[in-house]
């Protein structure tokens, strides 16, 4: 393995991830709107460069229609081939839900295990780009509340490329969740690819104060506060979480059982979101044993607003990370 490295943003990322997997199996197919370099590649360009390398045939622009694209993967999938389903804002999945629901996540159970559906739904979502609260909605909640589907957000580019790839490799139904805001972040990441397993999350700082727990742009927020948290001698330690569902109940439960304290945060609203799912696992394996109550973040109860300020206000901050950590040790 080189250790070389390079920059790459998380759009970079997950283009060289689906590069990857396209080149090491013609089984791999990409298709939804506008996916197609004719087309442009994607809405931010994603798919750029993919039909030119790997031809038309593998890279089908589609109609404006996310229920076709969901049963044309479906299909695929069940024929043999890994398709990379764009359905290009997470919203637009309500058009789709029976196909993704009914169909894709049962495939298995409803053949009694002789049929799988290996694909992967690829989706943009996230406030802070003023569009609105038709295009903005983070609903991994619906997913992980479906057996039958992985659901994976990450939060940085190196992950986005290791979790692009173990999504397009795994034997069933994958959501992927690329949060629009954090398109841009650019880190340096090495030059080889290693896929990152499912279902495993990441210890990014350790900390022996309080446990953040967060996913997709809004852990950027969490490291952000534990810097804060470490002006003032709170030692915090940040879980990325990576995959929601399943999500890794051995490796967050440990560090609660560490600290005794834990701050959930994500983009979603915060009424039955994944945090409560999280706090409630908690406080079922270590009652007795936490120092204060579980502290959940997330959005108000409302659609996403258009205006810019109250845009702002809608996404869960730096300050309130920081806040809700204090809080725990007082």
């Amino acid at each position: 393995m080189s250790a070389e490295t390079k920059k790459l943003t998380i759009i970079g990322a997950v283009n060289e991830g689906i590069a990857s997997c396209m080149a090491a199996d013609p089984k791999v197919i990409v298709l939804g709107e506008d996916v197609g370099d004719l087309e442009g590649g994607g809405i931010v360009g994603v798919t750029r460069g993919l039909s030119a390398k790997f031809g038309d045939e593998r890279v089908r622009s589609t109609p404006i229609t996310e229920q076709a694209i969901m049963g044309a993967a479906i299909g695929a999938a069940m024929g043999g081939y890994k398709p990379v389903a764009e359905i290009m804002l997470m919203n637009f999945t309500t058009v789709a839900m029976d196909m993704i629901i009914n169909h894709a996540a049962k495939c298995r159970y409803m053949s009694g295990g002789q049929t799988s559906a290996p694909l992967v739904v690829r989706m943009m979502t996230g406030a802070g780009i003023s569009a609105g609260g038709q295009h903005s909605d983070f609903l991994e909640a619906w997913f992980c509340h479906t057996p039958g589907l992985k659901v994976v957000i990450p939060s940085n580019p190196e992950d986005a490329r290791g979790l692009i790839v173990s999504a397009i490799n795994d034997p069933d139904p994958v959501i992927f969740v690329e949060c629009s805001r954090a398109y841009g972040t650019t880190t340096d990441v090495p030059v080889d690819i290693t896929p990152i397993p499912l279902g495993k999350a990441k210890i990014v700082q350790e900390g022996t104060d309080v446990t953040i727990i967060s996913y997709s742009e809004i852990f950027a927020r969490a490291k952000l506060a534990a810097v804060e948290l470490a002006k003032e001698g709170i030692s915090a330690e940040l879980i990325d979480l990576r995959t929601i569902s399943p999500w890794d109940r051995e490796a967050v439960i440990a560090s609660v059982a560490k600290t005794g304290r834990a701050v959930i945060a994500h983009e979603a609203v915060r009424s039955f979101g994944v945090g409560a799912e999280i706090a409630a696992t908690l406080q079922e394996e270590l009652f007795g044993k936490l120092k204060a109550p579980i502290k959940r973040l997330g959005a108000a109860f409302n659609p996403v607003p258009f205006s810019k300020p109250l845009e702002t206000a809608h996404v869960v901050s730096v300050e309130q990370i920081a806040a809700a950590a204090r809080s725990t040790l007082t």
